[in-house]
Formats: C-alpha cells, sequence, structure tokens
C-alpha cells in the first residue's frame, strides 16, 4: 500500500488527535487575539496551505466577522514593499513552516506589531520560530509528497481557533464529532476505485464548489493535476457562469461539489444545467437530486452542517485523485517534478 493511501486513511485519527490536544492552545492564541484590536486577518500559504486559507475566508467571516484576506508574499519577500498590517491577525499556514516567503510575511507581521499565529505540522521550524504564537497540527510525519492529512489537519486547526475565538460550545461539540464522519465517508473508496477506471484517459476536468466548499474545489483539482497529471480547473458556481462554462460539452468531465447548505439551491441548478449540455457528471452529495444527474454518484454517507462539509467532502476527490493516478499506472508517493518541502522566495 502506498504512503498516499496510508495518509489519507489516517484522517480520522488525525483529525481526533488534534481537537484533543490543541483545543488548549486555540483558546489561549482566541484569548490573544481578543486582547489587540484586531480588524482583519491576513493569511499566508502555498499550494494546498493556500487552499485551507481559502475554508478560512469563509469560516472567520462567518462565525468571527473578520474579513480575511490572502497575503500576496512576493510584496514581501521579493519586491519588498509589505502592505499596511496595522490591526491585523496575520497567520503563516504552512505544512513544513520552510518556505522563506511565508516566513517573511509572519515576519514582516511582527516587525508592524501585529499578533502573529503559524499554523504548522513543524513546530520547531523557521515559521513557528517567527510567530507570536503556534498551533500545531500533530499530524504526524507526512511521507507522501501530496498532502491529505496536513490539508485536513490544517482546516481542523482553523475551525478550532474559530470556534474557540466565537465561543461557541455547540459548534465545539460539533467539530468534536466530525472525525467519525470523515471515517465513514471512507467507505466510498471500493465504488470510487471501480469508477476511476472510467476516467483513466481523461485529459481535462473542471470542479464547482462555492461558499465553504470553494476551497475544496481548489483542492481536489490540485490533487488530480500533481497525481494523475489531468488539466484541471477549480471554479465557484458563480463565477463558472461568467464564461468559462462555454467549454463544457457531451462528455466533459465536472466533478461538483454539492452538499447540503446556503449555497446548494445554486449548485442544484448548475448541476442541471450541465445535465442538460450533457456534461459527465461526478457528483459528491448527500442530497439524493444532484446525485442522480449523475453518471458518477459518489453519496456522502453523513450530512455535516455546512462549515464542517468539506472535511468530509474532500474525501471522495483524494480517494479518486489516488485511483485515478494507479488506473493510470503512475506511482502515487512519486509525481513527477515534485519535492516533499517546496521553498519559494
Amino acid at each position: 500500500m502506498s504512503h498516499l493511501s496510508n495518509e489519507i486513511h489516517e484522517q480520522p485519527e488525525v483529525l481526533t488527535r488534534l481537537l484533543d490536544r490543541q483545543a488548549e492552545t486555540a483558546a489561549r492564541i482566541a484569548a490573544a487575539i481578543r486582547a489587540r484590536d484586531v480588524r482583519y486577518a491576513v493569511i499566508a500559504a502555498r499550494g494546498t496551505s493556500d487552499n485551507a486559507a481559502r475554508y478560512a475566508q469563509y469560516l472567520f467571516g462567518a462565525l468571527n466577522r473578520l474579513p480575511v484576506a490572502l497575503a500576496t508574499p512576493s510584496l514581501f519577500s521579493i519586491y519588498r514593499t509589505p502592505p499596511q498590517l496595522r490591526n491585523a491577525l496575520v497567520l503563516g499556514i504552512s505544512q513544513s513552516g520552510q518556505s522563506p516567503d511565508i516566513v517573511a510575511v509572519i515576519e514582516e507581521g511582527k516587525r508592524q506589531e501585529s499578533l502573529t499565529v503559524a499554523v504548522t505540522n513543524a513546530p520547531d521550524s523557521p515559521l513557528a520560530q517567527a510567530a507570536d504564537h503556534v498551533l500545531p497540527l500533530d499530524a504526524g510525519e507526512e511521507r507522501a509528497i501530496a498532502a491529505t492529512k496536513t490539508y485536513t489537519a490544517q482546516l481542523a486547526a482553523l475551525a478550532l481557533l474559530a470556534v474557540q475565538l466565537a465561543g461557541d460550545g455547540e459548534r465545539l461539540a460539533s467539530l468534536r464529532s466530525m472525525p467519525e464522519a470523515v471515517k465513514k465517508t471512507m467507505a466510498l473508496e471500493e465504488t470510487i476505485s471501480t469508477a476511476a477506471q472510467r476516467y483513466a484517459y481523461a485529459t481535462e476536468c473542471i470542479v464547482l464548489g462555492r461558499g465553504y466548499n470553494y476551497a475544496t474545489a481548489f483542492e481536489i483539482a490540485l490533487k488530480l493535476k500533481e497525481l494523475s497529471y489531468i488539466a484541471v480547473e477549480p471554479y465557484s458556481s458563480a463565477d463558472f457562469r461568467h464564461g468559462p462554462v462555454a467549454i463544457v460539452e457531451r462528455g466533459f468531465p465536472v466533478i461538483v461539489v454539492a452538499p447540503q447548505g446556503a449555497v446548494y439551491p445554486d449548485t442544484l441548478a448548475l448541476a442541471h444545467e450541465l445535465a442538460a449540455r450533457e456534461a459527465e457528471l461526478i457528483v459528491i452529495s448527500e442530497q439524493d437530486e444532484p446525485l442522480k444527474l449523475a453518471r458518477t454518484p459518489l453519496r456522502l454517507p453523513i450530512a455535516l452542517p455546512e462549515w464542517l462539509s468539506p472535511f468530509t467532502s474532500v474525501l471522495p476527490g483524494q480517494l479518486l485523485a489516488l485511483h485515478v493516478t494507479l488506473a493510470k499506472g503512475y506511482d502515487p508517493d512519486h509525481p513527477r517534478g515534485l519535492k516533499k518541502i517546496t521553498e519559494t522566495q
């Protein structure tokens, strides 16, 4: 069995451990945020971690009413013209904590006397050392190049921080029950393994998600690109209507992430439009109507609250990327041209 497969299956355990061990850490960081005049958050990240930051945009906005900006690290590390960060919460998200451009954002935040936080799987890394506070992922060593367990651990760390900042005991209880839903979603693997044979010769694809699952669309697209070398583009269901929908024709593969929630009606309406165009729909949902439109329906076994749905919605995408890669005859642990730690300036 590959490292990637093992790490996908470790996720329920990793999530449970993080929520158990880091609840107090998140509470302390939340107290530090309350003690400062924080008006907004700026998040620096790359790759998979940047997709976790997209989740945080919706999470902190909805739960904490904090505007969230994704940093432009090149302004800090190359152009050396960092923006004003007064009254900002500056977060760096990085599995390894090694990338100099992400570290540069945290260092500048600290120089400007903003509150800085590192979310990382490496609590002794340069990123962690630069920050005022560290929220460790506790995911253990990740040996596969494609990040899976560290992605969902990042989501969990961010969710834990947002819930502690909101002081919401009910949401905290829901968050603690989430790993069991992730575990039950693993039951989709056999279905996905069979379906992957159909997509072994796919060369292009679209992934659609909106709201909290905008991040999910980006993360599934990234996993398919880096593992199976399919040209995959992620969109929100809203943005996709503004031009890109024109590329869809009969047989064009589209992955639709459509769990219940506020954006579900819009996503469902687009799924109907795509079905009318005879697109090849792969639908991730617990809802009957969109699943009936799909050539490949992937039914989520548990209906989570929308803010938690990215934890289960991303899992079928991770498994699909793994099994399409295997169907193509590629090594899921060694995607071409990639290495585990990527350092960008």
